[in-house]
């Protein structure tokens, strides 16, 4: 007879918040310097508030610069990865020609979005630019292997149908899969934008354009007033994009 062993939901937790409060001690979290650095914590509050109006025009217009980046390294991002996922599609692809792409598209998600962006500010210069490249360069990954996935469960009845009917994979791509995705590509596009606005707004730390930029300046000058106003212009943003997204994805793929 099989024994089946299962664990009680309060055994669970205690068991997860015991491997928590573990890797909390093992980095140091309760070590008496640590811990006498907690009012560090007070003084950085008190030096921060009240955020600073002054430069509020300026982290407006550098904002919008930031969501423009995003913008555009999303749709660069959907020209390439659908060829790509569909030459990752195994119901249209040989084994060899979809492991290959697929390997190609972990790759590229292997970089992070910023590496992606200093690699391509050493490449075309500072500026936007190189946060498009960079944006568009680690959507890729991600946009590619969630299309693939896509693709790979598009009814295959269909396909061998349409198939019969002496269609290459050309035709099987336009009039199959594709018109069969097509909600989940524009649902997964919007997600991949609302991501990257968030994911944008880090790049001008290394120069690659967007309110990044303003962050890292006023970390150096410590400037902490100017940069709550820069993280509230931030939250803003990223919260009516939020919303927005949810929005426009709900059309697409209801619940």
């Amino acid at each position: 007879m099989r024994t089946s062993w299962q664990l009680g939901p309060n055994t669970n937790f205690l068991m997860l918040l015991s491997a928590t409060i573990l890797l909390l001690w093992y980095f140091d979290a309760f070590n008496p310097r640590t811990l006498a650095k907690l009012p560090n914590l007070g003084a950085f509050i008190s030096n921060a508030l009240p955020p600073n109006p002054a430069p509020i025009p300026v982290l407006l217009l550098s904002m919008v610069e930031t969501v423009m980046i995003a913008l555009a390294g999303t749709v660069i991002a959907v020209l390439i990865a659908v060829p790509l996922a569909t030459l990752s599609t195994r119901s249209l692809f040989s084994t060899p020609v979809t492991t290959f792409f697929r390997l190609l598209l972990s790759v590229i998600r292997t970089v992070p979005s910023i590496l992606w962006a200093l690699l391509f500010v050493i490449t075309v210069g500072f500026g936007p630019l190189a946060g498009v490249l960079g944006t568009a360069m680690y959507s890729l990954g991600y946009l590619g292997k969630l299309l693939y996935e896509a693709f790979d469960v598009v009814n295959k009845e269909v396909l061998d149908a349409v198939r019969m009917t002496g269609a290459g994979k050309l035709a099987l791509m336009r009039y199959v899969v594709i018109p069969e995705s097509a909600n989940y590509i524009i649902s997964q596009s919007i997600f991949m934008f609302e991501y990257n606005v968030r994911a944008s707004t880090i790049l001008g730390l290394v120069g690659a354009g967007g309110i990044g930029f303003y962050i890292l300046s006023y970390v150096q000058v410590l400037d902490y007033r100017s940069l709550t106003t820069t993280l509230l212009v931030v939250l803003v943003f990223v919260v009516a994009f939020d919303f927005i997204s949810s929005k426009l994805r709900s059309r697409f793929l209801p619940s």
